[in-house]
């Protein structure tokens, strides 16, 4: 598989602070597989096709949070340290930011809900780059990750998912397992570093 700049982008989910080790809601795997996300972001770089960072963006108060309804504790709130991309992450400067979880009133689990800095919905930013394959690794797989392949495959894309560049909250035992055949029969392929030609 090669990366092709004039139809492929890169879209790393959510590699912040609270969702690695020590943080509000960390995935166990969160730390290991930095190096291989920077590993990923190299290779698109090189290859001059967009790469996108979500990450979750929320406000203090929302619906999202135990306190207010939601199932999971306070994280990634705006402005705080665990909201900040990890200390270890290395972004190509090129890359573009987009933010999801800033409705108090939404989940917002996909990067189909996340917008650029110009308020721009993701889905307009891809179209506008002409990209019709997007590659997508990150944190969580059985959420975030998982909401944005089957996202990906409704709006027609075709997906890769980086199964190296992965890590699941696994809420429920076998919550990862179960997320991993929903994508796969959806229709998205899956990949390693390795297999992806330089």
């Amino acid at each position: 598989m090669t990366i092709d700049p004039t139809r492929d982008a890169l879209i790393m989910v959510d590699m912040q602070r609270d969702f690695c080790p020590g943080g509000a809601l960390g995935v166990p795997t969160g730390d290991a597989i930095v190096p291989v996300v920077n590993r990923y972001l190299e290779r698109f770089a090189v290859a001059r096709a967009p790469v996108f960072l979500t990450r979750d963006w929320h406000p203090p108060v929302t619906r999202h949070f135990q306190a207010h309804g939601g199932i999971w504790p306070p994280h990634c709130v705006q402005g705080t340290q665990g909201a900040e991309f990890h200390p270890e992450l290395r972004s190509p400067e090129a890359a573009v930011v987009v933010s999801k979880g800033m409705d108090p009133d939404q989940d917002a689990y996909s990067a189909f809900h996340a917008e650029d800095d110009a308020g721009r919905p993701l889905l307009a930013v891809l179209a506008a780059r002409g990209v019709r394959r997007l590659y997508v690794g990150g944190l969580a797989t059985d959420y975030c990750v998982r909401a944005t392949v089957l996202d990906a495959v409704r709006e027609g894309f075709e997906v890769v998912l980086l199964e190296d560049a992965i890590g699941a909250v696994d809420l429920q035992p076998g919550d990862e397992a179960r997320a991993l055949e929903e994508m796969r029969a959806a229709g998205a392929r899956r990949t390693t570093l390795g297999e992806l030609a330089k």
